[in-house]
């Protein structure tokens, strides 16, 4: 029984573990763009478990080679040679755009990004890091220590010292009213005073469009134009993109590509949809980078076979049936038929977002003031039309979050449309 499950929960889980829904569901199983809870009842998928589930739910390929893995060996460490993170890590490097690239598996993007910090902070011998407002990079101590969203960031202690920047969001703060060329102006001046006033930092790590910040950006070319300062400086710079890797944006294969005028980042972190659910996690740098470390290390659980076959599995797919142009394609339509329901709603703010990554502010009408509760009323009136959604945002937490498999019909998108449209006129 789901309520049985709820107590059980409650009984022996974290209180600050947190559950979606009044009457938090329980999913037993998924089908392409589908899932069915413990009831019978089936949902549109629009979230993906948190934008992990990239290709489609039960993807034939996957689970096919993911149970051959599993017949053969499912784990033996980094401590031996393991084929398939050989043939992964040799996909990935090249696909990264990293000249000399390594790569190293970790099993989440908390870790991918733990180790990228460690390496920069370790190559650049310094402790300062840069990151940006409304970011988020991970649960662990030293990636909430530089996450500049108060919601998801529970201490003040952290092992480094963090600056944070201006550009995360185009349409709030300081510089909302200006032009994008001005806007990326005033964001690298910004940038400059900052660096006036400290010693050299370490790296600035980014989200090329800020995922749990909900689905916020600056405009195309603002990184550009700050890896010019900070290679006048030696400073590395970090794309995260575990949010935003694998062709989920549809322009790009990578976030970072919109502001690549002058060329890759130094390290770029990625994990959920790589692995379609499989817990794969990972950093790519240049291999001066990478190899700075002067003491041992190993993975127990990083690169392991069993998902190694399943990152290889969902690569192959997601390439061979270019999910990247079906991003662009289907996302497109999505978000024009999403932007023309919220404008018959006055507690819509800003449709936004690019492919299938796509958020919808809700604030109280007429104002910019964020509205957590009318968000959560439509989170709870889509669930009962039967669509999964997810929240976010920097302004408590008042953002819609639409990212569904990249394998999205134009059938679902406009089904599931409908239902969030409907979803939206409820607020009152």
């Amino acid at each position: 029984m789901t309520d049985d499950l709820l107590g059980r929960h409650r009984a022996v889980l974290p209180d600050w573990l947190a559950l979606y829904y009044e009457e938090p569901l329980e999913i037993t199983h998924g089908e392409g763009r589908h899932v069915w809870d413990a009831h019978g009842n089936r949902y549109l998928d629009f979230f993906g478990g948190i934008l992990t589930t990239m290709t489609a739910h039960a993807l034939p390929e996957i689970t096919k080679a993911v149970s051959e893995q599993a017949g053969r060996i499912i784990h033996s460490s980094t401590l031996y040679l393991n084929r398939p993170m050989v043939e992964l890590a040799e996909r990935i490097a090249q696909l990264s755009g990293i000249p000399d690239a390594r790569v190293f598996f970790t099993t989440s993007g908390t870790e991918a990004n733990d180790t990228a910090l460690l390496l920069a902070t370790t190559y650049r011998r310094s402790n300062t890091i840069l990151a940006m407002r409304n970011s988020y990079h991970g649960r662990s101590f030293s990636s909430v220590g530089i996450t500049g969203n108060s919601g998801w960031s529970p201490t003040s202690l952290s092992p480094l010292q963090t600056l944070y920047v201006h550009g995360g969001v185009r349409t709030r703060g300081p510089y909302a009213a200006l032009s994008d060329g001005e806007f990326i102006a005033a964001c690298v001046e910004d940038l400059e005073d900052l660096l006036g006033h400290t010693r050299p930092p370490a790296a600035l790590i980014a989200e090329p469009i800020q995922g749990v910040g909900g689905f916020t950006s600056p405009p195309d070319g603002l990184y550009a134009a700050f890896r010019e300062v900070l290679n006048e400086r030696g400073i590395l710079w970090i794309a995260d993109e575990v949010q935003t890797g694998w062709g989920r944006t549809g322009e790009h294969f990578w976030g970072w590509q919109a502001h690549g005028r002058n060329g890759p980042p130094d390290l770029m972190t990625f994990a959920k949809g790589i692995g379609n659910g499989m817990s794969i996690g990972g950093v790519v740098a240049r291999s001066e980078i990478m190899n700075c470390l002067d003491s041992n290390s190993i993975s127990t659980f990083g690169g392991t076979q069993i998902t190694m076959a399943a990152g290889l599995a969902n690569l192959n797919y997601l390439v061979e049936h270019d999910l990247q142009g079906n991003a662009r394609r289907v996302g497109g339509l999505l978000i024009e038929r999403l932007r023309a329901a919220a404008a018959q709603v006055p507690a819509v703010r800003e449709v936004r977002g690019r492919g299938l990554m796509i958020g919808i502010e809700v604030t109280k009408p007429g104002t910019d003031e964020a509205d957590p509760k009318a968000a959560t009323a439509v989170l709870e009136a889509a669930r009962e039309g039967g669509l999964l959604l997810g929240k976010g945002g920097g302004h408590n937490t008042s953002c819609l979050r639409v990212a569904p498999p990249l394998s999205l019909n134009v059938a679902e998108a406009e089904e599931g449309a409908a239902i969030l449209e409907n979803a939206l006129r409820s607020i009152r």
